[in-house]
């Protein structure tokens, strides 16, 4: 039995999913495969710890690391004597990898890495949606962010390798499929004809019926092209959900962090989607805390909330990464960068349940995800009565709402 225990982002999940199915191609048994995260420094704890309590738990297993973390601290792992084996993030995706196991370390030089292969992955255990990289790796360099040294620089899937495992996917019963990437605005740039996310979006539910519900994982409204703006107008399978990248409400903390948006660049876009797709919801993702950041810069990005209209955030304390710039900044207490992420979730919680009230009263078709729980199109939980199959659909009316999620009829 080979199992996967990832964390971190939805690109990690699907990435899970090609590592248990190379590992299971190349006959591995009785072994458990970390997918890491190097995101936070508190990622990297997490992952250490639970690496430790599965050798305690499984102390015959073979304990195999890979991921981001992986990729850029190797040594972290390697010095842990529960650990038989560390892959890099390319290694972790050929089968080879798993046939002989006798080098401890193979992490080669990302930056080396100069396309994406499709995976192919045919299904998600468990999931009524399935994640679908598109695109790996970033050719950006915000100041705050380690992970271009853990993926490597930006590439993409070609179109017609996209489109096929979509169709696999689908034959395969998932009706959802979320498109995932580390940047996903600059899908296609390396591919010959440089096509742009509208392009591959379009050409998915043009050659792809069977899609019923196409999302987008995460993105930099600054990049948007035209083809993507016309889908969201036009294409009524994409989800009116769209999670930004958007890291603060703040122009000067922006440059500091080397983003390529101001603040105003966030609302507007915002108030451009709502205007093609009135039901929409956005996400953001905001670092509390960043070097440097006042309390009154810190306010910019507790007021871009209701200045763009935002539901789901995405808090992440600010963590000090080893080589970025950021971390030769001014830092700030640990307790201030702690509380203003508290009241950072604390103003997102308040607008998902600010949001949640429009809905009441409104009728909405539901993805199921499992017993009781069902998700709206603009990604809203609701929670239902009597027995749905995951991953079927379910008409239902929007009773009320306990806050965090909307309650069925």
């Amino acid at each position: 039995m080979i199992e996967v225990v990832t964390f971190g982002c939805r690109l990690n999940a699907y990435e899970s999913e090609a590592v248990k199915a190379r590992a299971g191609e190349a006959g591995l048994e009785n072994a458990v495969v970390f997918n890491t995260c190097a995101v936070t420094a508190e990622a990297v704890r997490q992952s250490r710890q639970a690496i430790r309590k599965v050798r305690r738990e499984k102390p015959d297993a073979k304990i195999i690391v890979t991921g981001c973390a992986a990729q850029t601290e190797p040594e972290t792992y390697s010095g842990m004597a529960e650990v038989d084996a560390v892959l890099g993030n390319d290694e972790k995706l050929d089968a080879r990898s798993y046939f002989d196991l006798g080098e401890r370390v193979r992490v080669n030089d990302i930056m080396s890495v100069k396309e994406t292969a499709p995976q192919f992955v045919d299904s998600f255990d468990g999931r009524a949606r399935a994640f679908l990289q598109v695109q790996n790796g970033c050719d950006h360099r915000c100041t705050f962010c380690i992970i271009p040294y853990g993926r490597g620089n930006s590439r993409s899937v070609p179109m017609g390798a996209v489109v096929e495992e979509a169709r696999r996917l689908t034959d395969n019963g998932l009706a959802e499929i979320v498109l995932t990437g580390v940047d996903l605005t600059a899908y296609g740039a390396d591919l010959p004809g440089k096509p742009r996310l509208g392009q591959l979006v379009r050409k998915i539910l043009k050659l792809v019926p069977d899609v019923k519900r196409l999302r987008i994982s995460s993105i930099d409204s600054i990049e948007a092209d035209p083809d993507f703006m016309r889908a969201i107008a036009e294409e009524e399978r994409l989800m009116p959900h769209f999670h930004l990248s958007a890291q603060s409400g703040d122009d000067m903390i922006l440059k500091r962090m080397k983003r390529r948006h101001a603040r105003r660049d966030t609302i507007e876009f915002c108030e451009t989607v709502r205007g093609l797709r009135p039901d929409v919801s956005f996400g953001a993702d905001l670092i509390a805390g960043f070097p440097t950041e006042t309390e009154a810069m810190f306010e910019n990005s507790l007021n871009l909330v209701d200045d763009a209209g935002l539901t789901f955030l995405h808090v992440f304390p600010y963590s000090t990464r080893k080589g970025t710039p950021a971390a030769r900044m001014p830092q700030l207490n640990g307790p201030i960068i702690k509380e203003r992420a508290a009241r950072l979730r604390t103003k997102g919680d308040a607008a998902l349940a600010a949001r949640h009230e429009t809905l009441v009263g409104t009728a909405q078709i539901l993805l199921m995800e499992k017993q009781g729980l069902g998700r709206t199109a603009c990604f809203m939980p609701v929670q239902v009565t009597g027995n749905a199959e995951p991953g079927s659909f379910r008409d239902v009316l929007v009773a009320g709402t306990n806050g965090k999620q909307l309650i069925a009829a």
